[in-house]
């Protein structure tokens, strides 16, 4: 066997391994599904081996496969870090800039703040990558994320913004009893409440959860933050947010101040190779700047 090329074919290989299906891979390459069937096709045919087994739609690797997949790990590795090292020496305000957020915060903060950094460097081009997931920066899924967490990755070099509080919002709509309000437990216990997809967002609010609430009583889940606080306007139940986004909600009606137990940190993240790239640079400065400025908002102590 002859590898000649590729490396796309690899990078076709190491998607369809790491997320199991051609429609996933597809996702994630950008491409549609039938063009990842003809290249997987394509390239299992000239290396004269089945790099997967087909069950269900399921794909995973056969021996040769994992082989296969030892070797384009290692090149994807080295040509990630030689492109973040050329990256990191561009002194140009030009090309363009990967930026991951979650979707609170893509929504609610960054619209303004992105729509000023445009106006201030229009030769770069954005791309808003909006997920609740830590993508990889290591293997250029991003240049720049936005993350609440408490533990940054080692890998990555960044910024401590601000304190991110969140807490207890009800509809502002006249469904709960006014002791909900104080925060009497007794009457939490007969309400309905929102909460996170099991397994998927920040562990403070599932331990929080857990303490103060019958599992019983969680009556909607979601992925989405923004779509918990459509389900808490709605009066699906009650919700934890983020105070800037539960503040600023006209709908929405806080029940209890927010718990010490409720907050973690904002950060501002980046690949050390990359952080000395002028485009980076200035998007990691602009963001800085401006979240600090809300750092009341975020800390869920601004005045009303």
């Amino acid at each position: 066997m002859q590898i000649t090329d590729h490396t796309g074919d690899l990078r076709t290989v190491l998607a369809i391994a790491r997320y199991g299906s051609l429609a996933a891979a597809a996702r994630y390459l950008r491409v549609n599904h039938s063009t990842v069937f003809r290249r997987l096709g394509a390239i299992e045919s000239r290396l004269g081996v089945r790099l997967f087994d087909r069950k269900d739609g399921a794909y995973a690797a056969t021996a040769a496969g994992e082989d296969l997949l030892r070797t384009a790990e290692r090149v994807e590795a080295e040509v990630e870090a030689l492109e973040r090292r050329l990256s990191g020496q561009d002194a140009r305000l030009t090309g363009s800039l990967r930026l991951t957020a979650p979707d609170d915060i893509a929504e609610v903060l960054l619209m303004p703040l992105l729509a000023s950094f445009r106006q201030s460097y229009p030769d770069i081009t954005l791309d808003l990558v909006i997920d609740n997931r830590m993508l990889s920066l290591t293997r250029r899924e991003a240049d720049v994320a936005l993350r609440p967490t408490q533990e940054p990755p080692e890998t990555l070099t960044g910024r401590r913004v601000a304190t991110l509080s969140s807490t207890v919002y009800r509809t502002s709509g006249r469904l709960v009893r006014a002791a909900d309000d104080a925060g009497d437990r007794a009457a939490w216990a007969q309400r309905d409440w929102i909460a996170w997809e099991d397994g998927a967002g920040p562990p403070a609010a599932a331990r929080w959860l857990a303490r103060n609430v019958d599992p019983g009583r969680i009556g909607y889940r979601s992925n989405s933050l923004l779509n918990q606080a459509s389900a808490a306007r709605a009066g699906l139940g009650l919700a934890i947010l983020p105070c800037f986004q539960g503040d600023t909600d006209p709908h929405l009606v806080r029940v209890i101040d927010p718990p010490e137990a409720l907050q973690t940190d904002l950060w501002l993240l980046t690949h050390p190779d990359l952080r000395r790239a002028a485009r980076v640079r200035a998007l990691l400065d602009l963001l800085y700047d401006r979240l600090r400025a809300m750092a009341p908002r975020l800390g869920g102590t601004a005045e009303p």
